[in-house]
């Protein structure tokens, strides 16, 4: 599947919610190697903002493996193989020794449908020197890398992230990547890092002949007729496989064998190789393969020796970290060598994202090396089994190639990296607050931002109307959800009141605002199981006009919201407030013949009357303590009808709010009233019950009406389970 959307532009297009975190300094980070994977990590730090210095060398070598996991990758950065000559692998042949057709396979269709990105078959070189363009070139995205050409490492300091060279100058830098291969000076800093390289028993030439010369022996024409097509010819203890690149105009060789056959002076991939031992090595074979192996030019024939190395304890070290073979150096049976380099060098620039604090790096290395060492192990050990001799393999054992397939190709590790540091990140926030929908991370709002961090409520703003009265206190205990709350007075007669307040300037709803209103019974007392009370004011129901607060109040505090549309006119003198839903108005409140009131301290006017941002007013019938207030926490259980998931009483203390409200005005009402039209179950199909619950509160007395405006909005963060 051919896709120019990679679903991002780049790499500075951090982890989800990286935005909101605070600005730090660019990284300085140090390179050591200059292979695909050193290459590709320099591109993506790099488009991270931050400074690269990395040593280069010119890269040699025949073909590479883009395939679908790696491939993405490069995509992501802005590199796409099809611009730099890759062929799209399109089918593999498999033939026997002797020339017999074993299995063909067309991976066009659903095959290839399968995977987001595309499988390549790209020459190495090419691809080395768009990568190098991309890391050193100036219309790139971020500051280009700098060069430091042939530079040779003679030593690494893990804790402080300097390197030095060969001609004795030294680097300082923020971290040091080692990407030197499989010989790399860099492992030698970690612990265990003299663990070494060994020969795997095989040996490889590789070499390049153009199609053209294929095409024109009929001896040979028939292998390189299918276009984009890996062709393998296996026999029990050797291999010879061929695919093309460079535009389909050349076809890249592998030719695996013993290693006792041919004695390669090294693992130098540009030791020179012996086209006659070539053609001795597969002298068994078809005919027509040494043909085909006639037609290789010698002075391009290179043969090196396979290495592979045990598994190292880890890849990273205070300020180093290894990624490619470095850490983890591959056989060539699978062709994810320097695919599994392109994913450690997306996972790195993702812990390594933009704004990262260099206080972090030890931490988030660590990070890279749990996301990356299990995977690029797995892989290692595949590739190990699918290189084996025919007498290595026990009887009736079969190799599933497909799951072997599946596991590679099935990986994004940008995708993957991402969401673990961002799981990191909330981890670090252990009182870290979760709300649906899970699947995208904490939920920011009024209590914290999406890493967890608490928001400050001291520059919003609030007017608060409210409206005292009294009324029927054996109409209220009907409204009390259990016996364990009551009225702390015996008297027929209680205090409710109807407090609305509208907020603004609020820092979690970008600057904006909501209003609200509900209905308080004061005087309210909650018995516990031990005897002993709370006495406070109990919020019965809770109307607001924005779903945010209404979710985030149900769901983390257990508040009795619910929505409905609160409309607020505002004269010179006077205010009036609306409730409706759907055009269907239910409740009205007014305050008339509005007056200053003095709020100095001489004067001992209380200002505020108000909590959680206005939800309550502050009221102290017959001299009982107001210690906060009380509500009743209901999640009705799934598939459990009339069943309760969560069902208990919470409390605000007033005494442990997180803004105190700092009054600017208090009116006073000459005149303030209420009314509530109950409407009909068609007019109010989910709120009809409660408007005529709120239609029966008879009024006595009007005790007070006022207005008060001021800053500090608390975020009732104290808000706990009573028992």
């Amino acid at each position: 599947m051919d896709q120019r959307n990679t679903n991002g532009a780049h790499a500075g297009d951090a982890a989800n919610g990286s935005h909101i975190a605070a600005r730090e300094r660019p990284l300085k980070i140090l390179i050591a190697g200059a292979g695909i994977g050193g290459l590709t990590a320099a591109i993506a730090l790099r488009q991270q903002g931050h400074e690269v210095i990395s040593r280069f060398a010119n890269e040699t070598g025949a073909a590479i493996h883009l395939a679908p996991n790696c491939n993405g990758i490069l995509r992501r950065l802005g590199l796409f193989a099809e611009d730099i000559g890759g062929n799209l692998m399109l089918g593999f042949d498999e033939y026997t020794p002797d020339g017999k057709l074993r299995v063909s396979a067309d991976l066009r269709g659903q095959q290839s449908d399968m995977w987001q990105h595309p499988w390549h078959l790209v020459h190495r070189v090419h691809l080395h020197n768009a990568l190098k363009e991309m890391a050193t070139g100036t219309s790139g995205v971020g500051k280009p890398a700098q060069l430091n050409l042939k530079s040779r490492i003679t030593k690494v300091d893990s804790k402080n992230a300097t390197v030095t060279l060969e001609s004795g100058q030294v680097f300082s830098g923020d971290v040091v990547i080692g990407a030197d291969g499989v010989h790399s000076k860099t492992r030698e800093t970690i612990a265990h890092g003299d663990i070494k390289p060994y020969p795997s028993g095989k040996s490889a030439y590789r070499f390049l002949i153009p199609k053209e010369k294929l095409q024109a022996d009929t001896a040979t024409r028939e292998y390189v007729e299918k276009k984009g097509v890996l062709v393998m010819w296996i026999a029990d203890d050797r291999r010879l496989v061929m695919y093309p690149c460079a535009n389909n105009t050349l076809m890249n060789f592998v030719a695996i064998h013993p290693a006792s056959e041919t004695d390669a002076a090294g693992d130098d991939w540009n030791e020179g190789g012996n086209k006659d031992k070539l053609r001795e090595v597969y002298k068994n074979f078809h005919p027509s393969i040494d043909t085909l192996l006639s037609c290789v030019d010698e002075k391009e024939l290179k043969l090196w020796k396979l290495l592979d190395m045990d598994v190292l304890p880890s890849w990273i070290d205070e300020r180093l970290v290894l990624l490619g073979d470095a850490a983890h150096p591959f056989l060539p049976h699978q062709g994810q060598g320097g695919g599994q380099a392109i994913e450690d060098a997306a996972s790195l620039a993702v812990m390594l994202s933009k704004d990262t604090p260099a206080a972090e790096i030890p931490k988030r290395i660590e990070l890279y090396q749990r996301c990356r060492y299990e995977r690029a192990n797995k892989i290692q050990h595949f590739t190990r089994l699918a290189g084996r001799d025919a007498a290595e393999v026990k009887e009736n054992e079969s190799l599933n190639m497909m799951e072997y397939v599946s596991y590679n190709f099935g990986h994004d590790e940008w995708h993957y990296s991402t969401q673990m540091l961002r799981k990191w990140q909330w981890s670090r926030t252990p009182a870290l607050r979760w709300r649906m929908p899970l699947s995208f991370g904490p939920m920011p709002g009024p209590r914290q931002d999406f890493l967890g961090r608490s928001r400050s409520g001291a520059h919003s703003t609030f007017t608060t109307a409210s409206i005292t009265f009294e009324t029927s206190r054996t109409l209220l205990q009907a409204l009390l959800p259990t016996p364990a709350f009551s009225f702390a007075s015996p008297g027929t007669i209680a205090t409710a009141s109807f407090s609305a307040t509208m907020l603004g300037k609020m820092d979690w709803l970008g600057g904006g605002g909501y209003n609200l209103l509900g209905l308080n019974l004061h005087g309210v007392q909650y018995t516990k199981k031990d005897g002993s009370r709370i006495t406070g004011t109990f919020l019965a129901v809770l109307f607001e006009n924005l779903t945010d607060p209404i979710v985030t109040g149900r769901e983390e505090l257990g508040m009795p919201k619910l929505y409905c549309a609160l409309d607020v006119f505002r004269r010179k003198e006077s205010t009036f407030i609306n409730a409706s839903w759907q055009g269907a108005s239910f409740g009205e409140w007014e305050w008339e013949g509005l007056e200053p009131v003095d709020i100095s301290p001489t004067n001992g006017e209380s200002g505020s009357g108000k909590l959680s941002g206005g939800a309550t007013t502050s009221f102290s019938p017959n001299g009982f303590e107001d210690q906060g207030i009380l509500a009743y926490r209901y999640v009705p259980a799934v598939g459990r009808e009339g069943k309760a998931d969560a069902e208990y009483a919470v409390f605000v203390p007033r005494n442990k709010a997180s803004e105190a409200p700092r009054v600017r005005t208090t009116l006073r009402a000459k005149k303030a009233s209420f009314r509530f039209n109950k409407r009909n179950w068609d007019e109010l199909p989910t709120l009809h019950h409660i408007a005529a619950g709120l239609a029966e509160l008879p009024i006595y007395k009007v005790l007070e009406g006022k207005i008060v405006t001021g800053e500090g909005v608390e975020d009732v963060g104290q808000t706990e389970r009573i028992e």
